[in-house]
């Protein structure tokens, strides 16, 4: 069932709250003080558990068989197996000849804007000196190596591998290889290869499934162990990577793709079935989102995509994954703006009149194109900001991929006895009150050194005797008893 179909239902009065049930793309219609209810989402958080299950026996296989293991579940997964997993370097660079001109120089076009806009995310190391000669500060350090994860099932994603691999250049990661798994007759996208050539990926292995997780997590005979990963994959991908998660960092657990639209009156219905449509043709799981205040559009927009979809190449991706969209239909721009902030969408588009207005309004989405002419789309592939982003309503806590997810911080902190002296007295009161008898001993020796004007003690054990009152030379108060209401029965 489309769009169409279900919008095309929406009869009830606006006076009270309708979810439409008997369509698998439901309609909420919200009026007066009504508001848009998780529940209304039926959103599937959590993974299933036979899903982890496998994923998690395909790691724990490869992490023991090592490359045996990646080599049995890629052809039993993939149907092919190149003798080594290593792509030799002058196939990836001569993926370069065997594109369209035009699309490469589009590809480069699309690489120097995304180097452009993460080259201003780079963060820097800081220090400050207080007036007592403490430094204080931060230092910023590249992750050592990444793996970029590539899909390479439904339809090729070059764009992944520049969104992936830039931002860990520009942070400056000293080896970042590229996983992707190969075609059942063993051939590889020359769109990705030539992505990868273009974007400086140092090294490419053909794999892929939750085995290239488990072989990037932990290592094999010729794949390296890596300190993070990144990138889209399946479900199976997913849920290795949550698995793996602790043992090496990960960017998030991808699911899948979702667009919301915010449109009033004045939004075009046929550029509005487009964009909603550029979201369903990614995968049938893909989840399409259409908030608007105004009454009629959602069946003008209905009526564009009976005809747009007819004409797709992806057209049974795209209705399948239409059929479980939702459209919320409010009677105020409040309500949709609210609906939007539960929806949380990895891709938000405001197709509204006074579409900035309301940017300040918008508290949770990965990505937010404002305006008429912000074709989502073009976020995806040249715009410059991260099309990797967070799903499933993670907006409301996550953030797009950046090169700050590429970059680790150290604090930075180094005391002068004068420093010391000023902040000692403060430490060893905290920590009695904690009772950490030895974090209070640890600052009670220096301010005895302090106290003795001298840097190494000339006498160890007379300085260790009375440990008691170095470390807490003062006895707490003791604290009051604060009491709840009906706190004892």
């Amino acid at each position: 069932m489309t769009l169409a179909s279900a919008t095309s239902r929406q009869g009830s009065p606006r006076s009270s709250r309708q979810t439409s049930k008997e369509n698998a793309m439901r309609n909420v219609t919200l009026s007066g003080e009504q508001r848009l209810q998780q529940k209304d989402l039926m959103r599937q958080g959590a993974l299933p558990k036979e899903i982890m299950d496998s994923a998690q026996q395909i790691v724990d296989a490869v992490r023991e068989g090592r490359d045996a293991a990646v080599r049995d579940f890629c052809l039993k997964f993939d149907g092919a197996c190149p003798k080594s997993f290593r792509v030799p370097d002058e196939v990836v660079k001569g993926a370069l000849d065997m594109v369209d001109p035009e699309f490469l120089e589009s590809l480069r076009r699309a690489y120097r804007q995304i180097r452009d806009f993460h080259e201003r995310e780079r963060e820097q190391s800081w220090f400050t000196t207080r007036e007592d000669g403490t430094i204080l500060g931060v230092k910023v350090t590249p992750v050592p190596s990444v793996a970029v994860y590539v899909p390479g099932g439904r339809a090729q994603y070059p764009s992944t591998v520049l969104m992936d691999t830039v931002p860990a250049k520009v942070a400056g990661v000293p080896r970042v290889i590229m996983v992707t798994p190969p075609q059942r007759d063993g051939s590889l996208s020359a769109y990705t290869l030539a992505a990868a050539a273009v974007a400086g990926v140092d090294e490419v292995y053909a794999v892929g499934g939750a085995q290239a997780i488990g072989a990037v997590a932990y290592g094999t005979e010729s794949i390296p162990k890596v300190a993070k990963i990144v990138g889209p994959g399946n479900a199976y991908v997913a849920a290795a990577k949550r698995y793996v998660s602790g043992d090496v960092g990960i960017d998030m657990v991808a699911g899948p793709s979702e667009v919301c639209v915010l449109a009033d009156a004045t939004a075009d219905p046929a550029v509005v079935a487009a964009d909603l449509m550029a979201q369903a043709e990614h995968d049938p799981l893909a989840t399409c989102y259409l908030v608007t205040d105004a009454p009629s559009l959602a069946k003008e927009v209905e009526a564009a995509i009976d005809i747009l979809a007819s004409q797709s190449p992806r057209e049974k991706i795209t209705r399948s994954s239409l059929e479980h969209g939702l459209v919320v239909s409010t009677d105020s721009l409040d309500a949709a703006v609210d609906a939007v902030n539960l929806i949380a969408p990895e891709h938000l588009e405001l197709h509204c009149a006074q579409a900035f207005d309301l940017l300040g309004r918008i508290q949770n989405a990965g990505a937010i194109f404002v305006g008429p002419w912000s074709s989502e789309p073009l976020g995806d592939y040249v715009a410059g900001p991260n099309h990797t982003l967070p799903t499933g309503g993670t907006a409301v806590f996550s953030n797009p991929l950046g090169v700050y997810d590429f970059q680790k911080r150290s604090s930075v902190i180094s005391y002068t006895p004068q420093g010391l002296a000023a902040d000692g007295p403060a430490v060893q009161a905290l920590a009695q009150a904690e009772g950490l008898w030895a974090h209070a001993l640890s600052v009670g020796m220096r301010r005895k050194l302090l106290e003795e004007k001298t840097e190494r003690f000339s006498d160890v054990t007379a300085a260790c005797a009375d440990a008691m009152a170095t470390a807490w030379p003062r006895k707490l108060e003791e604290p009051g008893v604060p009491n709840l209401d009906g706190g004892r029965g």
